[in-house]
Formats: structure tokens, sequence, C-alpha cells
């Protein structure tokens, strides 16, 4: 390795020297200033320059309860599965096909996204798909979804979803990170903050981009703010695994470079961030330490994980065909179950394409057909190896589909537009209520009429799950108490608990 040139040590201290406006106010949070300010304003004046860690170290911190589940796995369907043609069954609309709709819209006083706002008719759109009812709770399933209706008794059903919403990134936004705002912190980045992790020589928080194999999806593009750490220290991001070459970039030391040495440039850098921070105080920097020790750590950990050359081949039949593809859904779901297993705490599933606007017999039934028996794989592989009581698995998108078709409704083709006011999404593990379906919408699949779960109410529910009081776990930020359920009253739904 090249040594430092001599004068390297006054250099150095030359340009921590030379302050920046921001990096005054920052270093000023430790001086007289802060001092003279707290004994007028009291200890909360001290909360904004706490440590990033110094919310989950102590046990005893008031917003932790006994946890349900010590990791998640969360399914998000980009696009927005249709409710009506999967889980929310209106056997009287099949009498009612091309009922004009025109009237019944203006009464409820919704506001049209601009792709059917213009519409000169809303014909209904009865679903074509043959529905059935499935286990002890009777619930209603789509044929589209053959594998998971067989394990409707492992599974809590949510009918009355609802969001604030109607277009997908910002509809993507509040699901994801509580807030239709740029700059807000992910749920799984709150957990890797909240909890830590399981296992230190892997993320906290894992993202997997799972390829479609539909030729004809409507794939909606996404933004890393979805799985971002938003005002959080960065190391609380999601940590995208790649399904081509190496799961994650420059895994591999460079050619020429062992080990040992890697080892040694790991130690020079961080005695000089250590000694950048001292004099500085950005907290980043400290992150960027821990960053490249992660990156060191999982150079053994990685490797492992991504040979899957050990599973068995019944594992394989159980998560379907493609499951041997990597970057499939059914590989994904596969690669969840190996994180989770090894202690990751948040893994989470992008599978896009599901924004079906037209031709939605067609596409729908291929997206379907791409997850359908990797989700039961998934539940039933957890369950066997006696994760799935502490695991929490999530299921569903970002709002709903219309009752009324878009464009042009024919007996064997229509579309759906953007509905926010209803839809359905389902939990597994972690401190559910399997076999049970809660709250219900009206004949139309339109309004809910029983029991509404707002989308804060289901961020409220998962931290209780995780072992948070979702009212009190807040990060200070921009000199407000930043929180993954906002300033809107947010209610734990006691009725998905076991």
């Amino acid at each position: 390795m090249t040594p430092l040139p001599p004068d390297w040590q006054a250099t150095f201290d030359a340009y921590n020297a030379a302050l920046t406006r921001r990096q005054f106010f920052r270093t000023s949070g430790t001086g007289l200033g802060v001092a003279a300010l707290a004994s007028l304003l009291g200890p909360r004046a001290m909360a904004a320059s706490a440590g990033a860690d110094t919310l989950h170290t102590a046990m005893t911190e008031p917003w932790k309860i006994a946890p349900k589940a010590k990791r998640a796995i969360y399914i998000s369907l980009i696009g927005a599965p249709s409710q009506l043609d999967l889980f929310d069954y209106k056997p009287a609309l099949q009498g009612r096909f091309k009922e004009e709709l025109k009237d019944y819209l203006g009464g409820q006083g919704e506001r049209l996204t601009g792709m059917t706002s213009g519409q000169a008719s809303f014909p209904l759109a009865p679903t074509i798909f043959k529905f059935a009812q499935h286990g002890q709770s009777g619930m209603w399933i789509s044929e589209l979804l053959p594998h998971i209706a067989k394990m409707s008794d492992d599974l809590c059903f949510i009918r009355s979803m609802k969001t604030d919403a109607i277009n997908h990134e910002p509809a993507n936004q509040l699901v994801y990170t509580g807030s239709m705002q740029n700059g807000k912190a992910s749920i799984g980045s709150w957990l890797s903050y909240g909890l830590g992790t399981l296992n230190a020589d892997l993320p906290a928080f894992v993202v997997l981009h799972a390829k479609h194999s539909s030729p004809f999806s409507n794939v909606q593009a996404i933004s890393s703010r979805l799985w971002g750490s938003g005002f959080l220290p960065g190391k609380h991001a999601g940590v995208s695994l790649r399904t081509q070459g190496d799961p994650v970039l420059y895994l591999n030391d460079a050619p020429g470079i062992p080990r040992e040495l890697r080892r040694r440039m790991l130690d020079g850098l961080g005695e000089l961030n250590r000694r950048s921070y001292e004099q500085i105080g950005d907290p980043e920097i400290q992150t960027r330490t821990q960053q490249y020790e992660m990156a060191f750590r999982m150079q053994t950990s990685v490797p492992e994980l991504a040979d899957m050359s050990g599973e068995s081949p019944a594992t394989y039949d159980l998560y379907g065909e493609y499951s041997r593809t990597r970057g499939s859904f059914a590989s994904s779901a596969l690669m969840a179950r190996r994180l989770v297993e090894r202690g990751v705490r948040f893994v989470q599933i992008f599978h896009r394409g599901w924004d079906q606007h037209g031709s939605l017999p067609r596409d729908l039934a291929s997206q379907c057909k791409d997850v359908d028996q990797a989700c039961y794989g998934l539940v039933q592989d957890l369950k066997q190896r006696g994760l799935l009581e502490d695991t929490l698995v999530i299921w569903g998108g970002e709002f709903g589909r219309t009752v009324y078709s878009q464009g042009t409704l024919t007996e064997t083709n229509y579309g759906r537009d953007h509905h926010p006011r209803c839809f359905t999404i389902w939990m597994a593990g972690g401190g559910v209520k399997a076999g049970s379906v809660y709250g219900e919408t009206d004949e139309m699949s339109y309004n809910i009429v029983k029991d509404p779960v707002h989308i804060r109410d289901l961020h409220a529910t998962i931290l209780h799950l995780m072992g948070i009081r979702h009212e009190q776990f807040s990060f200070k930020s921009q000199g407000l108490d930043q929180k993954l359920t906002g300033v809107v009253e947010a209610s734990v739904v006691k009725g998905l608990l076991a």
C-alpha cells in the first residue's frame, strides 16, 4: 500500500478546519450555545442532537413492547391488483353487465383520474372469473389464485383497506413511507432503525426486484424513495440485491488486492473517518464507516446466501417451476425465506405490472400465475421450518380498481382504473389472526361499509406486531418528531391480532 505523504496530517487538519455553515451549526450542537439553549428550553431541546442509534440501544425505551414478529416480508405488487377479480366477490353484479354508472359516480363525489374522467360512459364491468369459498373462514377467492386459495386458513384478509392517493407514485410513497411527500423514511428503514439487525454480517433491510414473466404487463416505474432511509441515517436504507451478476456490486476484491490488504486499507480509512468525525461531527461519516465494514463482512456472507445449490428438489417444487430461474418472483420468494432465516429483519419483494387499465383478463391472469404458487410456497416453507409464527408476511398493492370499465367493455375484455376507496390485502404469520376476514365493502366494491383500515392504521398494526408503539416511535428531523404514522390519528387494528 502506498504510504501517506509526510504532510498528510497537516493537510487533513486544514481541510477539517475549514468549516462550512452547515458544519458550524452541526458542531454547535455540542458547544456552549446549545447548553444555554437547553437551560431555556429544557431536556427536549437536546433531542435534535441525539445520536442516530440511541433510540434502539436501550431496551427500556417506552415505545418498545413485546413483539409478535421478529422479522417481516412485504410482497409489494406495484400497479394495484384488482380486488373485484381476486378477493372481493360481488355475485349480484353478474346480472348488471354494462349498466351505466355515470349518475352513480356523480352521487359519490369522487375525484376521478385523468384517464377516465373524460369518458362519455362508465359501464359496469362484473368480473369474468369464477369464485369459490375456501377454508373454515369461507373466504371467496378467484380461480386465478388456486394455490393461495389452498392456504386461506393461514391468511388474514383485510377487505376494507383505503388510501388517500389516486395515482401510483403518491400512493406507493404513502403505503411504503407513510407520506405522499418526498424525503420520508420507508417502513423497512424505520424497522431497521428501531430494531437493529439480527445478523451483523447482513443488512437489516434487503430489497428484491422480481422480474415478471408476462410480456403484456404495464410495468410501472418505481424509485428508490420506496426503500430509502429519508431523514434517518443512510445505513438504514434498503440494500437491493441484483438479479444478474454479483448480487452486490464490487462484492469481490479487485485483482491483486488480497483480503488482508483490504482489511488494512479499511482500518486506515476508518481512522481517517474517526478523526474527521471528531472535528466535524457529521453523522454520515459514521454511516460511511459502518457501510464499509458491512461491505467487508458481506464479502463472506452474501456468496453463501446466494448459493442455492443446497436447496432440495422438494423445496424448488414447492415454490414452482420458475424458482430455479434467478430473478423470477418464485426465486425471489425463496431468497426472501433464506434472508429471514439468516436474520435479515425486513425483506421487500417488488413485483411490477399490476396496472391493468386495459386487457385485464389476459394480463391479470398472467401476473397471478407469476406469483400464486410462489406465495403459497413461501408461507408453507416458513411454516414447516417453524419461522411463520414470528415472521410477518404482507401481500398487497397501493390501492384498488374500479367497478366500471376503462375504455371499451366486451363480454371477454375490460380494464379498470385506479380506486383508492377500497381494496384488499392479506397478511400471514407474525401474530395476525389466521383464517379471518376483516372489513366489508358495499355491493359494488366501491365504498367501505364495515371496519375501514387506512394505510396509517396498517402501519400502526405492523409496528405493533414488530414490538413498537407507533405513537411514541419517532425521529427528530427539521425540528419535528417524525413518525411513520404521521401526525394524523392512527390506530392498531386489534381485530387483526391473534
